[in-house]
């Protein structure tokens, strides 16, 4: 039940960072949302900054999951980052809220490890995206500079989360993605 209750408590707190208004969603307004007291919901969260944690945790292991899954499926590399970087962009779009949190619009005046974490996240796929194209490299035998090339990809995919929750959630993350990935790569 207690399990149940927690994850309650961050499906509502993702919901409300849905919202294109992007006001701050205080424990008052979520323990309203609840229909419960703020008290309730410290008795499974220390603060603010343990539910934040839990929505990345979710977003890590959700983002990895299938990155890992892309990568033991699809030999080919380029391959593997067109689906890891169209993934990305249809995970944002499929949970907005999630996407407010991922370019840390969400975060602001809150705990700055928070933000850090997100940091070390786009340093994982970026590690990732290197890794996809140096396997394209000994495939095609072309060389190109992968580190540089990843940093690249991983600032467009930034860039069109930002643009997504900026516009109130209307200019979609994978909006123009089949035209664009092939001038990435």
């Amino acid at each position: 039940m207690a399990g149940e209750r927690k994850q309650q408590i961050l499906e509502t707190l993702a919901k409300m960072l849905e919202s294109p208004k992007r006001e701050k969603i205080t424990t008052a307004s979520l323990a309203a949302k609840l229909e419960v007291s703020e008290a309730a919901l410290y008795r499974h969260f220390a603060n603010k900054a343990q539910m934040f944690e839990g929505l990345i945790l979710f977003i890590e292991e959700t983002i990895f999951g299938l990155i890992n899954k892309i990568s033991s499926e699809e030999p080919d590399g380029l391959r593997q980052v067109q689906r890891i970087v169209t993934m990305l962009m249809a995970f944002a779009e499929k949970n907005s809220g999630m996407t407010r949190v991922l370019i840390g619009d969400a975060l602001v005046n809150e705990d700055d490890k928070l933000q850090l974490r997100i940091n070390q996240l786009y340093d994982r796929i970026e590690v990732t995206l290197k890794q996809c194209l140096r396997i394209a490299e000994t495939q095609t035998g072309q060389r190109q500079d992968a580190e540089a090339q990843a940093n690249l990809i991983v600032c467009y995919i930034i860039g069109r989360w930002n643009q997504y929750a900026k516009s109130g959630f209307k200019r979609k993350p994978t909006e123009f993605i089949e035209q664009q990935l092939p001038n990435l790569l």
